[in-house]
Parts: C-alpha cells; sequence; structure tokens
C-alpha cells in the first residue's frame, strides 16, 4: 500500500517558487511584477489551467468575506487567484513540502500572504478546527487517497453547518487502468480511481446533500486532445506547469489526455452541501 510519504515524493522537488518566478521575469522583463493573473499559466496545476479554477467558482459561488478550504492546495494557484477575484480568505492544505514552500513563496510575491494561509498537512486529518469554513473545495486530489470515505468526512467535518464542497474529480474509466505515468503517478501503486457511482455513493455517506453531479468527460476530451496534440509535435513551452514537475510532465501530460480518449478515466464536477 502506498504510504503518504510516497505521494509527497512524487510531488515534491526543491526550488519550484524560484523557478517560476525567474520564468516569469524571463518571459515578461526584469521588472514584471507576480500576480495571479500573469502566474495563471503556471500555478493552477490541474488539467486545464485557470479555466478549471474559473469553472469551479461558477459552481462554488464564494461570497466576498468567506473562509474557504482549499484541499490538496498544491503550490497554491487557485487559492490565490480565488481570494483575489472573489475577496475571500483562503486557507489551503497539502501534504508536500515542497509544494507548501512554494505556495508560501509565491503568496509573498503577490502581495497575497495575508488572504492565503498554508497548512503542511494531510486531506485525512485535516489540521483545522470543526466547522472552521463557509466553503470547501478539492480540485484532482483524490486520485491519490485510498481511503476516499475517510477524505470526504474530514470535509464534512471542517464546514459549517450549510457550507459546501466543490470537487473536480479524476475517476476510473471502464477500459482499463490510466497509461502511466500520468500527472499524480508514476504508477498504480499511488493512483486510487473510484468509479462516478462509487465517488456519488462516498460523498452521500459522509452526510453530504449532493447538489449537482456531472460527468465532464466528453466536454473535456477536445481540449485534452488538442494539448496532446501539441505536446506531442514539440517540446514544452518555456513558461508552463512543468516548471513545477520538470520534463517529466510533458509525458504524464500525453499519457493524461490518452487516458481520457481511451476511457480509462472518466472526469466529474461535484457540488455538495452539508445539511443545517
Amino acid at each position: 500500500m502506498a504510504t503518504e510519504s510516497d505521494v509527497a515524493q512524487h510531488y515534491g522537488n526543491a526550488g519550484i517558487a524560484e523557478r517560476i518566478l525567474a520564468a516569469l521575469r524571463a518571459a515578461q522583463g526584469a521588472d514584471v511584477a507576480a500576480t495571479v493573473d500573469n502566474l495563471a499559466p503556471v500555478d493552477h496545476f490541474h488539467g486545464r489551467g485557470v479555466v478549471a479554477t474559473e469553472e469551479l467558482v461558477a459552481l462554488l459561488q464564494p461570497q466576498p468575506g468567506e473562509r474557504l478550504l482549499d484541499i490538496g492546495s498544491g503550490i497554491g494557484g487557485p487559492a490565490r487567484w480565488i481570494a483575489q477575484h472573489c475577496g475571500v480568505r483562503v486557507t489551503g492544505v497539502d501534504l508536500t513540502p515542497e509544494f507548501c514552500a512554494a505556495a508560501e513563496a509565491l503568496n509573498r510575491a503577490t502581495g497575497l500572504a495575508d488572504r492565503v494561509a498554508i497548512v503542511e498537512g494531510s486531506a485525512l486529518a485535516l489540521p483545522v478546527p470543526d466547522g472552521a469554513f463557509d466553503r470547501a473545495y478539492s480540485q484532482n486530489v483524490i486520485m491519490n487517497i485510498a481511503d476516499k470515505p475517510r477524505f470526504y468526512r474530514e470535509a464534512f467535518r471542517a464546514l459549517r453547518p450549510g457550507g459546501s464542497l466543490a470537487l473536480s474529480n479524476v475517476c476510473a474509466g471502464a477500459d482499463g487502468d490510466p497509461f502511466f505515468p500520468v500527472p499524480w503517478a508514476t504508477s498504480a501503486a499511488t493512483s486510487f480511481l473510484a468509479t462516478p457511482e462509487q465517488t456519488r455513493a462516498d460523498i452521500a455517506a459522509a452526510g453530504f446533500a449532493i447538489v449537482s453531479f456531472r460527468d465532464t468527460t466528453e466536454a473535456q476530451i477536445p481540449a485534452q486532445q488538442r494539448n496532446r496534440e501539441r505536446l506531442e509535435r514539440g517540446g514544452l513551452p518555456a513558461f508552463e506547469r512543468h516548471l513545477i514537475l520538470g520534463e517529466r510532465f510533458r509525458e504524464m501530460s500525453i499519457n493524461s489526455a490518452r487516458s481520457l480518449e481511451a476511457g480509462r478515466v472518466r472526469t466529474v464536477e461535484v457540488l455538495a452541501r452539508k445539511p443545517g
């Protein structure tokens, strides 16, 4: 069984923020300011970048002044973007020390350290009080977690009564395992995919009322296919998400798209609410 340290080791490497800021200056000039918008091509570390974050915000509908929890916050791009654009405070929890260090550095660089807090910790034992958050979200995190019921119970605990949880999850497809390596795992040892049906059941079993549950696979395939073809034709752009994981990200991204196209993974978007 994979341990949390195996997952953290998959993602972790030193100097992430420094590479990103250096690449930003190389692309836009030595005096460029780091903002949530000009960092967006890099620091939204999931399949469709900032577009996916915008869609999640439209689903979650955070209100100014609210407290949000980002479960599996990575290097903090979505947390910073949402804090800036929605007038909220965000606490991000992530397992990987190097991701947390990068998130804190980029929070300072963008002037958002007072509105985005980063806490190193596990999604299975969130280091936050009960009922502390108005809304929570998680993007492409659950694939690394075997104990999914516990993940959803922890999210439920962290929300106030009436609070909402938005999810963007990669799920198991009907046609076999993903083509490895993919961005979340180099092998099946750290990849745990539930079917959409099991995902729905686990969320409901944690106590949530499911407001909406949408399979987004077919809608995502065209963009994923275009990205795969772009990567197969040439190298990686100078300012993109490979700055987080390195050159291996090219093969991982190609395999992620291939897996989606071949029916080996599916994607879902969920909004759930804690009763009360």
